[in-house]
């Protein structure tokens, strides 16, 4: 499916957007807004092809239900500007968002988004929703994490804060992309799916910026869910590290509105993208994101 680039301005920074419009255009069922965690790039994620994995594109699968797709690649990652001597933490993960939805509001007419984040691009989704309620329609927040208790990712992750702190950016590597698979649960993605992604992610950036990973080890909580004001999911992978389960839901129960959903999704680790039950994934947002609106609000 043919996508075709675009470029948001955030002060004197470019950002890179991957648009891939709906097929039923002119009457789109909804404009989404993907947004990439902590060590890739938007297109390896949320635009990948692997050769005898059908629908391997969750981009070219939405548009081909009448969604239009779009993605970014925030500040240090992959295309947009890597020139500025920052981290490129959360907030300014968000100030991305800003940037990237005002374009993507102004060239799509409409007023709001739909929009999903994982791991730390949920976190950035979040910050974002709470910043500027008006332009999110719904948000799907997946491998989330708020306070970080009971993530033993993090509590290992934690062991080279000091190291985060002291560089802006982080090498990646293949055996690093490996090891997002294996330090969950074993046999959830199947290996021509990773190296695939590793080939994505690695033509793009031999290094990511060390913000979000400084703020995920020292600086949680970052989102108050009593702000979080639009139609949410929480969607947590079965088997994710990130994820503490008992965390995300004292974070869902103090979400404020009614219209709101915690999943599970079985055999899923941190990924979800790029897991064997990706289809199933695939499913859950797609319910969220086309369900009507409520009639009645008593």
């Amino acid at each position: 499916m043919h996508g075709t680039e675009h470029w948001a301005i955030k002060g004197d920074v470019r950002l890179f957007l991957w648009r891939k419009a709906a097929l039923q255009a002119p009457s789109p069922q909804g404009t989404v807004l993907f947004v990439h965690g902590s060590s890739m790039a938007s297109q390896p994620t949320f635009d990948l092809h692997v050769p005898g994995r059908p629908h391997s594109s969750v981009m070219d699968w939405f548009a081909a239900r009448g969604f239009d797709t779009w993605c970014l690649d925030n500040e240090g990652y992959g295309r947009s500007d890597k020139r500025r001597p920052i981290n490129c933490d959360i907030a300014n993960g968000a100030d991305d968002l800003e940037a990237a939805s005002e374009f993507i509001l102004g060239q799509a007419g409409i007023g709001k988004l739909l929009i999903y984040g994982i791991s730390s691009g949920a976190l950035k989704a979040a910050v974002f929703a709470e910043r500027h309620p008006q332009r999110v329609a719904r948000l799907a927040l997946d491998a989330f994490v708020w306070t970080g208790d009971g993530s033993p990712t993090l509590a290992e992750r934690r062991k080279k804060l000091p190291e985060f702190r002291s560089k802006i950016r982080r090498p990646i590597d293949r055996a690093f992309v490996q090891s997002i698979f294996a330090r969950d649960h074993p046999d959830t993605a199947d290996q021509a799916t990773v190296s695939a992604f590793a080939d994505a992610i690695l033509a793009l950036d031999d290094s990511v910026p060390t913000g979000t990973y400084v703020d995920m080890c020292s600086k949680l909580p970052l989102v108050d869910p009593a702000r979080i004001t639009a139609p949410t999911i929480v969607m947590r992978g079965q088997h994710d590290g990130i994820a503490g389960f008992d965390d995300l839901i004292e974070f869902f129960k103090r979400l404020p509105s009614p219209d709101k959903q915690f999943c599970v999704m079985p055999g899923v680790s941190h990924a979800s993208f790029q897991q064997k039950n990706y289809l199933m994934v695939y499913h859950i947002l797609h319910a969220f994101f086309s369900q009507p609106e409520p009639v009645y609000r008593g």
